[in-house]
């Protein structure tokens, strides 16, 4: 995969699980943080900010070293792979974040259309 495309991957994988930790564990201690986006072995001069929960943080940090490591040229959706690299609770996890953030962002997208309207 292209380093532009593992920046587009890492920042959604970012975005989704701030959003859900933001929506879901509101309660808990947040750690405020940077990852400093490598792929391959290089650093590509880009860092993402967070601040999630230990759980959530844990999550992020794991799916970053799985997307490293994939083999992929071409990486195809990992609900689709033939060779999943996650762990069967991580990818439960990771599944219920995508799908809630999913739903978040979408349901915003329509809402912020309709109140330009």
């Amino acid at each position: 995969m292209t380093n532009e495309k593992f920046i587009e991957q890492l920042l959604s994988l970012a975005k989704f699980t701030q959003i859900y930790c933001d929506d879901h564990h509101k309660a808990q201690p947040k750690n405020s943080s940077k990852l400093d986006i490598v792929y391959k072995g290089v650093n590509l001069d880009k860092f993402i900010k967070y601040n999630l929960c230990k759980e959530c943080e844990h999550l992020l940090l794991y799916a970053n070293e799985r997307l490293q490591n994939c083999p992929h040229e071409e990486k195809p959706k990992c609900r689709k792979c033939p060779h999943i690299c996650y762990d069967k609770n991580e990818l439960k996890y990771i599944i219920k974040i995508m799908k809630s953030s999913g739903m978040k962002l979408g349901l915003n997208k329509l809402k912020s259309f309709f109140i330009k309207s």
